[in-house]
């Protein structure tokens, strides 16, 4: 699966060795962006809301649809297809690749608008990704979801090509399924003692569980010491760092492609 892919990119805990420095220092120099990002354990979610003393009332709802075939084969190529509903009648979408290697990336593909390639770096691991973005409309989203329009109708054209060259042979766009919508809160937190946005995801999953990320994002050249200066913001606000054990888009493809095969 991709999500096994992805581990390949990964240490296999909090020390990485030079090994694991050296392969992420290639990542990026490569990307566009790095984002930092470590899960709360949920024992945790209350004091660390404490902690980073933001207001949970000012949280933004949104939802996330993503879209595959019934048995993820989608994912397992390492392709994420989502779209989003957020407050106030807005959207965006997204096609995703991961991992990558930033070197293959042809220029033409970095010079469109709409695409990057990131690093995500957490506790006990990294992934690189490439993707294209997009806009759309709640409404469009939702009439997608709800079969009324089709699912190619939401992309661009760039976007559309990049699923095409990217996807497993035979698996067209507008095949996928909608698997959602996963509901989540989103808090853009600006804290007094730390010099750049954090951005707070309570994602809510329909069998009562959840998971909290708490992020911050940054150049590529500032990656290193914006983590030290992250770490120690949150060891000032007493949370710890753990080791990430399951991703949000993880577990809501699990969850949702069991509900749509009637597994769960």
């Amino acid at each position: 699966m991709a999500l096994e892919r992805e581990a390949k990119q990964k240490s296999d805990g909090p020390a990485a060795s030079s090994q694991d420095i050296g392969k992420m220092l290639e990542l990026v120099k490569g990307s566009t962006s790095v984002e930092l990002k470590m899960t709360v354990p949920d024992a945790n979610h209350r004091a660390a809301i404490r902690g980073l003393g933001f207001d949970p009332v000012e949280a933004q709802p949104r939802q996330a649809y993503f879209f595959d075939t019934p048995d993820l084969a989608l994912n397992k190529a390492g392709m994420i297809v989502r779209a989003r509903r957020i407050q106030g009648g807005r959207g965006d979408t997204v096609v995703k690749l991961r991992p990558v290697d930033p070197a293959t990336i042809d220029n033409s593909l970095r010079r469109s608008q709409g695409f990057k390639i990131e690093l995500d770096a957490m506790p006990g691991g990294f992934v690189c990704s490439a993707s294209f973005k997009g806009v759309c409309t709640a409404q469009e989203a939702l009439d997608v979801a709800a079969g009324e329009a089709r699912l190619a109708s939401l992309f661009s054209k760039e976007q559309r090509a990049f699923y095409a060259a990217h996807a497993p042979a035979g698996i067209k766009i507008d095949s996928l399924v909608p698997l959602g919508p996963a509901f989540l809160l989103k808090v853009r937190h600006p804290p007094k003692d730390f010099g750049r946005r954090i951005d707070v995801e309570m994602w809510l999953y329909p069998d009562g569980s959840r998971i909290f990320e708490i992020s911050t994002k940054c150049l590529p050249k500032e990656s290193f010491q914006v983590a030290a200066e992250f770490r120690a913001h949150l060891a000032r606000c007493g949370i710890e760092v753990t080791a990430v054990e399951e991703t949000k888009t993880k577990r809501a493809l699990e969850f949702f492609s069991a509900d749509y095969r009637g597994d769960a």
